[in-house]
């Protein structure tokens, strides 16, 4: 949102087409990061970047992927 906002996009805008409500993503803004969530953070990228080159990472066929349902 702030790279939207420093290219001139309102932050009013940006919530309305990402569906945000406005006041909650104020208050997270305002809301410090806990050493616990960036360490857990941490750690899921680092089993992301582990992963990155298996085949079955990030496919359709991946367990740990949720299906997508096909739109008619």
């Amino acid at each position: 949102m702030k790279e939207l906002a420093a290219d001139g996009i309102a932050v009013a805008v940006s919530c309305r087409v990402l569906e945000l409500s406005r006041p909650p993503y104020y208050r997270w803004l305002t809301e410090a990061v806990t050493t616990s969530e960036r360490t857990e953070a941490i750690r899921a990228n680092a089993l992301f970047d582990a992963h990155r080159d298996d085949p079955e990472f990030g496919t359709d066929s991946s367990p740990m992927r949720p299906k997508l349902l096909a739109r008619a």
